[in-house]
């Protein structure tokens, strides 16, 4: 199946190598159950979404959905997996020059190093962190834009939350001419410059990472994993049952 519809959204049912070889251009966002419950409510957030080129698995959880749904998704694609794996791939193409968006003071540049010194040149051109709430504020957006227009990148990697990092993406990209792929990557910033630990690999393949982040950022997260999220296995349930109602008119 080349898509495999999990509530009011289709995914794509790519390989991450079938992903990196068909990726010249267009916008990348990787969905995972906190993105498909706030799909639910959030309408800008849905027409955002449907604006979207590709659409991948960024979850196990969403793995175990799909099989329990009968249309099984080939494989997780995290951002924080294929963003290695883009640069990895292309360290050797001269066109694919990355910026960095996001993360606090100093983190971008602390990733773009890291990155660069193992690809073993620099890929990473540009980077940026943005102050808290940067989206509502037109001039300092206005002026990100223009950072990244004069770094002459061809790749955006956005990791500043979700739904924020998305709506951002989709409101100005076409200000962004020289911009061929836009990636929206989340934790992978902070992942990348050494700042914040990946759960182990063994907790991502079991659908556990929730858990583990849920251990390191309590705090943050707990509302998001026990109690804003709950509501994606009922959903599924009714999907199954063919009980499952969209909230808003989706465009496959």
């Amino acid at each position: 199946m080349k898509f495999v519809k999990i509530l009011n959204i289709s995914l794509d049912n790519l390989s991450k190598v079938e992903l990196l070889k068909q990726l010249q251009s267009g916008v990348v966002f990787t969905p995972n159950v906190d993105h498909m419950v706030k799909l639910q409510y959030d309408r800008e957030f849905l027409q955002t979404y449907l604006q979207a080129d590709y659409k991948v698995c960024d979850s196990q959880i969403l793995v175990y959905a799909s099989r329990f749904l009968g249309t099984p998704i080939k494989e997780k694609i995290s951002g924080s997996d294929l963003f290695p794996a883009f640069y990895t791939y292309h360290k050797n193409n001269p066109n694919i020059k990355i910026f960095l968006l996001g993360g606090k003071q100093g983190v971008a540049q602390r990733a773009a190093k890291r990155i660069n010194n193992k690809v073993g040149r620099n890929i990473v051109i540009g980077a940026h962190s943005p102050s808290f709430g940067f989206e509502k504020d037109e001039q300092e957006c206005a002026e990100i834009i223009e950072i990244i227009n004069q770094s002459g990148a061809s790749v955006l990697a956005v990791g500043v939350g979700a739904p924020k990092q998305e709506k951002w993406i989709i409101k100005y990209k076409d200000r962004l001419p020289n911009i061929k792929i836009f990636l929206a990557v989340g934790a992978t910033i902070d992942f990348e410059a050494g700042t914040v630990k990946r759960s182990p690999k063994w907790m991502s393949d079991a659908g556990l990472e929730w858990l583990y982040r849920l251990l390191v950022e309590p705090q943050r997260l707990w509302k998001r994993y026990l109690l804003e999220d709950l509501p994606f296995f009922w959903l599924i349930l009714k999907q199954k049952l063919r009980l499952y109602n969209m909230p808003n008119q989706s465009i496959d």
